[in-house]
């Protein structure tokens, strides 16, 4: 058999070459007679659009449990969903209190430093801090899927929510709006969580790739810990002439003195997990210890700043303290949208990582409603709350090593705290805010992940540009206006330069040339597998993305590409002409009108295993008959090739 696939003009519709090749219509019709795939079944365009959204919404089929049970049961499993609690509270016994115990009171240990600290991070009063530590563990008890996750203010949400407000607020001048304005972002990012988890969009915080978080985690990091140079140095202001910054070295050596403490701890829990208690309860040692040291020896008269009188109980709902109106419910608006997308990203991924570990699963969708309800909830409750409570990775991992066994451990920490706030209050007056500066320094550091960027760099360089942008985006953002213009820079340039990456892979697939492991009927891309050899007058491919009109004429211009780089191998090699152009499709998802333009305008090819979506598609267009009939259609690439070339015997025997 002489003859090759039609020229490049039929094959390609509108494009024409000027290489003349001879056609033979036997193969076409060789091809039609070998196989037949069958129909798929026919389902209406409701059924259809029922399928795509319970494939979009509900992979995970939540609903399965539900069925075949009587009434009665049903109404029990739904409340067990919507309130995990009860699902394991029945079975709740004294070996698993007592370990939650155990657990609690070491979260507390570390939530209550913390929870000062993260407070005046956000230039909050310290007390707020403590406030949040109080109800929304309860509330996440209730509401949340996770045992080891420890719920509470963070050192991100913190930074992001002082910082985008003190664009347009000073908390030093006009402390009351400022406070009324975090209250408000978090109500809206509360409800805006919230809604995520029963509309089941979790796959929008997805857009955060994990290069734009990690490279966004180091950069705020070091912007944190430059921002506690302030408090660790003894700055009492800055001023614009060099070398006139006042500055204590009573400060900088107690200050130093603390911050090599808690690092050093700090390294030795994560060499030793085992000794986890260690780091846990530095803070809180840290605390008490230069509380002391202040009081005995009257060091605040001496050059140290300290925290001052904090307000002792439980205070009331701050409901009140929501403001709608003004030039400012853009700014909420705004801050209540970022923090929320990014505080849900730490709180649910620490959860799935510390449930990895122990081998049981966290929903998502529960995670993101119980977060929600915590910021929007907490507004009623006895507590004036701080912004943005989700799980905090160094308080889940104390949790976690302390051998947390359900979410008890978040009520006890309630309870510790609530103790805190009802009695102790009046010991912290004295706390310096050299010791906070270097609790918090200890903990950002603990987001500069190296190991982790240097993964992205083997994996994928672009992933790491990625980072980059993240990362010099907020560290080259001029501090002085705030880190709310790195926080627009970095949803915006990381975010675009991610959402770039995606379109490029859907406009620009990747399509490869596929050959034959011998001795096998396997085929692999030939330019992973160097055993892969090519078949004589088969040129077959692979695309490996849905065909759309976004790509469709770039697919057309590359396999015409590829059948003309073949035939200028052949010719070299000079070996027999191109007969068949095989395309795999088994990777192809789906098509639209544009896909199956160019099937129509590629007219001889083979095609092997087309998923039902797209071959139902070919069949519905129009010339659906003129053009099946110009198709051959196989299940695999192996049963394409072996019956092609018995044909190619058969016609050679019969034309003699």
């Amino acid at each position: 058999m002489e003859g090759k696939v039609e020229d490049h003009q039929d094959l390609g519709g509108s494009h024409n070459h000027n290489h003349n090749h001879n056609h033979n219509p036997c193969v076409v019709e060789i091809a039609m007679e070998i196989h037949k795939v069958e129909t798929p079944p026919k389902r209406s365009s409701f059924q259809k659009l029922m399928n795509r959204l319970k494939e979009t919404f509900f992979p995970d089929d939540p609903l399965r449990q539900f069925k075949g049970q009587p009434t009665q049961q049903k109404w029990i499993l739904a409340f067990q969903y919507i309130f995990p609690i009860l699902q394991w509270g029945p079975h709740y016994n004294l070996n698993l209190l007592k370990s939650d115990v155990v657990s609690g009171l070491t979260i507390a240990s570390l939530a209550i430093p913390q929870g000062i600290s993260y407070a005046k991070l956000a230039n909050l009063p310290p007390i707020v801090g403590l406030y949040s530590s109080f109800v929304p563990p309860l509330i996440y008890a209730v509401f949340g899927s996770s045992r080891d996750l420890a719920v509470g203010p963070v050192s991100i949400a913190s930074l992001l929510m002082g910082s985008m407000l003190r664009q347009e607020v000073s908390p030093g001048h006009d402390p009351l709006l400022f406070l009324q304005l975090a209250f408000t972002s978090t109500f809206f990012a509360g409800l805006f969580q919230a809604s995520l988890g029963f509309l089941r969009l979790g796959f929008i915080i997805d857009f955060l790739s994990k290069a734009t978080l990690i490279g966004f985690m180091a950069g705020a990091a070091i912007i944190v810990s430059l921002q506690q140079l302030k408090a660790l140095l003894g700055i009492t202001h800055f001023t614009k002439e060099m070398g006139l910054v006042p500055w204590s070295w009573q400060t900088i050596l107690m200050g130093f003195c603390f911050l090599v403490f808690l690092l050093v701890t700090r390294h030795i829990s994560i060499k030793k997990p085992k000794l986890f208690w260690i780091s846990a309860g530095a803070p809180l040692l840290s605390v008490i210890v230069s509380t002391l040291f202040v009081f005995a020896f009257k060091a605040q008269h001496h050059g140290i700043s300290v925290i001052g009188k904090l307000e002792q109980g439980l205070n009331p709902p701050s409901w009140n303290m929501l403001h709608f109106h003004g030039t400012h419910l853009g700014l909420v608006l705004k801050t209540g949208l970022i923090t929320g997308i990014i505080s849900l990203t730490e709180g649910i991924a620490v959860g799935r990582t510390f449930a990895a570990l122990k081998n049981y699963q966290v929903d998502g969708n529960k995670e993101m409603i119980a977060i929600g309800v915590m910021n929007v909830v907490d507004l009623y409750s006895y507590s004036n709350r701080h912004p943005k409570i989700v799980g905090a990775f160094s308080r889940s991992a104390v949790n976690h090593n302390a051998g947390a066994k359900t979410a008890v451990s978040n009520i006890i920490m309630a309870v510790t705290v609530m103790v805190t706030l009802l009695f102790l209050m009046p010991l912290f007056q004295y706390t310096p805010n050299l010791v906070l500066g270097a609790i918090i320094v200890t903990a950002v550091i603990g987001l500069i992940d190296i190991p982790a960027a240097y993964q992205i760099w083997k994996v994928d360089k672009f992933d790491f540009v990625v980072m980059l942008c993240a990362f010099f985006g907020v560290i080259f953002i001029s501090v002085q206006e705030g880190l709310a213009l790195a926080v627009s820079i970095l949803t915006s340039l990381p975010v675009g330069i991610s959402i770039f990456k995606m379109v490029l892979q859907m406009t620009r697939p990747k399509t490869v040339v596929l050959g034959n492991i011998p001795g096998t009927d396997i085929f692999r891309n030939r330019h992973q597998y160097k055993e892969a050899v090519s078949v004589p007058g088969f040129l077959i491919l692979s695309i490996e993305a849905p065909i759309n009109f976004a790509n469709s004429n770039y697919l057309n211009d590359r396999i015409l590409r590829w059948i003309l780089d073949y035939e200028e191998e052949e010719e070299t090699k000079r070996h027999s002409g191109l007969r068949f152009v095989l395309l795999d499709l088994s990777a192809v998802s789906g098509i639209d009108t544009n896909g199956v333009t160019f099937f129509q305008e590629l007219r001889r090819l083979v095609l092997v295993n087309p998923v039902g979506e797209v071959l139902e598609k070919l069949q519905k267009a129009d010339g659906t008959n003129d053009l099946l009939q110009s198709h051959a259609l196989f299940l695999t690439v192996g049963e394409a090739v072996s019956s092609l070339f018995s044909s190619m015997k058969s016609v050679s025997s019969s034309h003699g």
